[in-house]
Formats: structure tokens, C-alpha cells, sequence
């Protein structure tokens, strides 16, 4: 008789502990969306107040023609500019772009715009932070390419692999760095099922950096978008697995995103770890071509953000769109946008629940330069 009541009481205990942790669980998951929820108006409020602040500056700025006044150090950098010439034919100041570089003292604080004659560029390039302020100006009608085929599991100088921070073929940690006119590009392939194939064509690791009328060419991680503030304009970026991926907080205005995957790949993993970081891909008026199935993007990080605001997107965009990396926990926490987009990939039928359509309020911090600051620090190319 003792043990058959011990056993109803140990199954009451179990139904009210079940019934507690389903409460505790449909409370936390509505803490969750509410956080979100607090999140997006968050945003949207800041951008406005932001917006607001932009335009009393603008208006007290003397001289400053509609536009906010550059920053000190740049101000000061444009002013007293220099220019050298990169020619393989010896017709120039330096045969190599790497020459150039070293070339330049270090801590520099003047503009120094390379001019770099059409070629193939068979060189590693670093920019190291202690080089600030430098342009890398192509010729329009030929860009000139940097090229390489360095990959994660190459060994360096001290006999260890690269791994894929240091297989880039041009690597800037320095800020202010602007690239015009020139291609970018690692020629490794990435073979299915292979490991440490990644092959970077370039890594921008400094902030306020910008390029224009550039091409990527790359299959696995060509772009690493790594951190700091960046602006890309009328720009290619090819490749096939999260080939546009790191931590930045980018603009992408009127670019072509190429998807060279043989099977399923993404064409973003961007990697903002934690919900304080203002980090996250824009893409605005792009257009997503290719082969393969892609998704639009994979949350490298628990707080992954990318927004696509009017932008052309080709049927290889698989319908759910987006992908968690495997670890639903992310649901809840990463931002995925899409705002006023179109083509066959656009189709918001069958997305994931945790994707979101933008309103117009909640893309309007999305859609501008203000998105990077670019107010004070983007000059015309």
C-alpha cells in the first residue's frame, strides 16, 4: 500500500514539474520575443533620432554644401594628398604594388593613391594598420588584378596553416583604405567535402574603408567582410560558400552577388556574436545571380544580421532563404530582412517563420550610407 501511494506521489511530482517547465519555457520564449520586439523599435527610434541629429549638423556646417564635414584626420589626410604610379613595363615610379607600399613611411597621415597601370599582379599584399589613408586606383576601362591561391591549410613562413585570416591575397588592416577600379582575386577551388579550403581574394579588418567599381573573384570565403565600417558601390563578388562572411558593418549599394556553387551553399555568414555589436550587411539595389541553390544567408554568429533591401533576386535563392547554421537557438536571436525585393527568388512563400519582411520604419536604418556613418569619412572616388 506504502510503495503504490509513494508511486502517485513521485507521478503528481512529475506532472507539476512538467507543468513548470513548460510555463518557465513559454515564458522565457516570450521574454525572447519581446526583447526582440524592444530591439527593433530600438533601432528604428535610433535611426530617426540619428537622422534628426544629421540634419541639424548639416545645416550649422559652414561651407559644407548639403554634406557633414569630414572628419579631422581625413580632412587633413585629403589635403595634402600624393600620388605614385605602379607599372610592370618600368614606365612608372614601382613595378610591383608592393614596392609602393613599402615605400610609405609608416604612420603615415597624407592621401597616398597608387595608380596602378592594367596587369596581373602576382603578389601577397598587407596593409598594416600603420598605413592609413591609401587608395588603390585602377585603370576603368582595364582593371588591374591582384591574384593569388593561398588557402587555409597552406603552410606559412613558421611551417603552420594559414588558416583563412591570413590566406587572403590582399589583406588592409590599416583605415581609410579605398579601392577604385581594381580586381581582387584567389583562384584556389573549393572542392566538396574538403577541409580548410578556404581562399580569401580579400580581407578588410580596417574601418571606413571603401570600394568602388571592384570585382571579387573567389569559390570559398572570397570576401572577408571582417570588421569595421565599409562601403561597397557597383561592385562583383563571386564565389560559392559564405563568400561575403565576417563581422563587418557594411553597405553593399548596386552590386552583383555571383554564386558559382555546384550544389547548396549561402552567400553570406556574417558573425555578430553578441546583440550589443552594431555590426551586420546591408545590400541595397544588388542583384543575386549564379548556379547552384544558395541561401541568402547562414548565422555565423548567435546574432547574425543581413538585410536585402531592392534587390533582384534569381530562382538559385532556395525558398526558405535563410539558414541557422543547425542551431535553432539562433531563431530568436539573429535579424534576416527583406525589404521590397523582387524576382523569382524573392518569393516569401515558403521562407522561414524567422526571417522578416521590413516595414518601411524597420528598413529605414538599412537603406543609406548613414547605415556606415559614411556621413563624415566617404569622399567621391
Amino acid at each position: 500500500m506504502a510503495s503504490k501511494s509513494l508511486f502517485y506521489l513521485n507521478t503528481l511530482f512529475i506532472l507539476l514539474l512538467s507543468i513548470f517547465c513548460l510555463k518557465s519555457s513559454s515564458s522565457s520564449l516570450l521574454d525572447t520575443e519581446t526583447d526582440y520586439t524592444r530591439w527593433v523599435s530600438w533601432n528604428v527610434h535610433n535611426h530617426q533620432k540619428r537622422a534628426m541629429l544629421r540634419a541639424k549638423s548639416t545645416n550649422q556646417a559652414p561651407g559644407a554644401d548639403g554634406k557633414l564635414v569630414l572628419d579631422d584626420k581625413l580632412r587633413q589626410a585629403e589635403m595634402n594628398s600624393v600620388r605614385v604610379n605602379v607599372s610592370q613595363d618600368g614606365t612608372g615610379d614601382f613595378k610591383t604594388i608592393g614596392e609602393a607600399i613599402n615605400s610609405i613611411p609608416p604612420y603615415n597621415t597624407r592621401r597616398v593613391i597608387i595608380a596602378i597601370k592594367p596587369g596581373v599582379y602576382r603578389e601577397k599584399i598587407f596593409i598594416p594598420r600603420t598605413l592609413p589613408f591609401l587608395t588603390f586606383l585602377g585603370d576603368w576601362s582595364e582593371p588591374p588584378t591582384i591574384t593569388g591561391n593561398d588557402t587555409a591549410s597552406v603552410s606559412g613562413n613558421d611551417g603552420k596553416p594559414l588558416r583563412t585570416y591570413q590566406s587572403a591575397t590582399v589583406a588592409v588592416d590599416a583605415n581609410y583604405f579605398v579601392a577604385i577600379n581594381m580586381k581582387f582575386e584567389n583562384t584556389a577551388p573549393h572542392v566538396i567535402g574538403t577541409r580548410q579550403g578556404q581562399a580569401v581574394a580579400l580581407r578588410i579588418s580596417g574601418t571606413k574603408a571603401a570600394f568602388y567599381n571592384c570585382s571579387f573573384y573567389g569559390d570559398q570565403d572570397t570576401l572577408y567582410d571582417h570588421k569595421g565600417l565599409h562601403y561597397f558601390n557597383n561592385c562583383f563578388i563571386q564565389g560559392s560558400v559564405d563568400f561575403i562572411f565576417g563581422s563587418g558593418r557594411s553597405f553593399y549599394e548596386n552590386c552583383h552577388l555571383n554564386s558559382i556553387a555546384k550544389k547548396v551553399a549561402s552567400l553570406t555568414a556574417q558573425k555578430r556574436s553578441n546583440s550589443s555589436l552594431a555590426s551586420g550587411f546591408s545590400f541595397k539595389d544588388s542583384t543575386i545571380t549564379g548556379s547552384g541553390l544558395i541561401y541568402l544567408g547562414r548565422a555565423w554568429g548567435d546574432y547574425s544580421r543581413v538585410v536585402f533591401s531592392y534587390t533582384y533576386m534569381d530562382k538559385i535563392v532556395l525558398p526558405q532563404g535563410w539558414n541557422d547554421w543547425g542551431d535553432q537557438r539562433r531563431d530568436s536571436r539573429v535579424y534576416y530582412g527583406e525589404y521590397k525585393c523582387t524576382g523569382p527568388g524573392s518569393n516569401l512563400t515558403g521562407r522561414v517563420t524567422w526571417a522578416r519582411v521590413l516595414t518601411d520604419e524597420e528598413a529605414g536604418p538599412f537603406i543609406g550610407t548613414y547605415y556606415v556613418e559614411g556621413d563624415t569619412w566617404l569622399i567621391s572616388p
